[in-house]
């Protein structure tokens, strides 16, 4: 396929490497190791440190949040901030089938079903006319609270995805989600120095998270943090995060259901270091995707770009193809040739975990499954 084939030597040229070139990989170019080393010495490398606090400082003061809470990974986060949120056993949560696998699995870890409403074209993210729509014919208002009335289940939150770090509309979103009472949960995982008209993602909701895995923008190995601007549901998420137990210096009480979601100061040092590079990590995936957009237009593929009104962090960048037969071609040749690349995520409803969920037309969803293709997205 010769748009694989100079698509290969583009990328190898960029990165000035013909061994096997990774989807994403992380870079260590600053205090990573000194905090690290600095953790072991001060043998604090479990959940409680000065790394941690640094950290949940760092990020509320990124987001512009009141509150960031470190935790285990993204999936326990948006778990927890689900319950805060007010998600109970047999409720829904509206939310997209383009999506990773933990999004829905959070939700399904409350008790609660998904409901899987199409993205937009766009952003690749929920869109806001498919929820008005759906709101519109199969909801109703009782009791200041959102009922699906074929279910006759409550829909307790709505769980927007920023995907691959490309802003929602998210004000929308929020605006016809306050018309009918449901309180919004970003996931964020992806969107870390991402924003919307020039705020920030992950503090538009009630409750934003974000994800430190090994192959995001910025990674603590493993690792998550949840954020919000009512400082009392930030309280709350720290004290149900680290097992509800409540401060005494030598006593063991718990009184209420919590979770050993902490982040340990180990990998909160790793974050550290990482968090103080990444601006200049935004940059410089920023000038990569310049570069993508001017290659593939050579080559009359789209390479996608940010949305109007955001500021992406490009985390992973991708273009689309013609169809899927094209993509499976270019995926093949690829990865065969040692750069990996691959295709955006099976749909939701296509796993057999979640086949018997709502959902409505997946227009753009299944159009945007068989084209959109990641590419080598790492700074050098």
């Amino acid at each position: 396929m010769k748009e694989a084939k100079e698509t290969i030597s583009f990328i190898r040229d960029y990165y000035e490497r013909s061994d096997f070139i990774p989807l994403h990989e992380p870079k260590f170019r600053g205090n990573e190791r000194k905090y690290v080393v600095d953790t072991i010495d001060s043998t604090f490398v479990s959940s409680v440190g000065a790394y941690v606090d640094k950290f949940e400082d760092m990020m509320a003061s990124i987001t512009t949040a009141k509150k960031a809470v470190a935790v285990v990974n993204g999936t326990a986060g948006i778990q927890v901030a689900l319950r805060l949120a007010g998600v109970e056993s047999g409720d829904e949560v509206i939310t997209q089938a383009l999506t990773f696998v933990a999004t829905a699995n959070a939700v399904k870890y409350n008790g609660a079903e998904p409901v899987f409403l199409d993205v937009d074209y766009e952003t690749m993210g929920l869109s806001h006319t498919a929820l008005k729509s759906f709101l519109e014919e199969h909801c109703e208002v009782r009791n200041d609270k959102c009922f699906n009335k074929i279910s006759g289940k409550k829909i307790s939150a709505c769980l927007p995805m920023h995907t691959f770090g490309f802003p929602v509309k998210i004000d929308k979103i929020i605006h016809i989600c306050e018309e009918w009472n449901i309180p919004v949960v970003e996931d964020a995982a992806e969107s870390l120095g991402s924003y919307y008209k020039g705020k920030h993602t992950g503090v538009f909701g009630q409750l934003g998270v974000f994800s430190f895995n090994g192959n995001k923008i910025v990674t603590s190995g493993g690792g998550g943090a949840i954020v919000t601007n009512d400082e009392f549901i930030g309280k709350k998420a720290k004290y149900l995060t680290t097992t509800a137990k409540i401060s005494h210096p030598y006593e063991y009480i718990h009184d209420e259901l919590g979770y050993n979601f902490r982040m340990p100061n180990l990998n909160a040092a790793l974050a550290c270091g990482q968090l103080e590079a990444l601006t200049g990590f935004i940059e410089e995936k920023r000038e990569l995707a310049t570069k993508y957009e001017s290659f593939f237009d050579e080559l009359g593929i789209k390479f996608r770009k940010e949305p109007e009104n955001s500021t992406a962090n490009y985390w992973l960048m991708c273009v689309e193809l013609q169809n899927k037969k094209e993509r499976e071609e270019f995926l093949k040749y690829t990865n065969q040739e040692g750069v990996m690349t691959r295709p955006i995520w099976r749909l939701m409803y296509k796993l057999e975990m979640y086949k018997d969920c709502f959902r409505d037309h997946q227009k753009n969803a299944e159009f945007l499954e068989d084209r959109i293709v990641n590419i080598t997205s790492s700074v050098k």
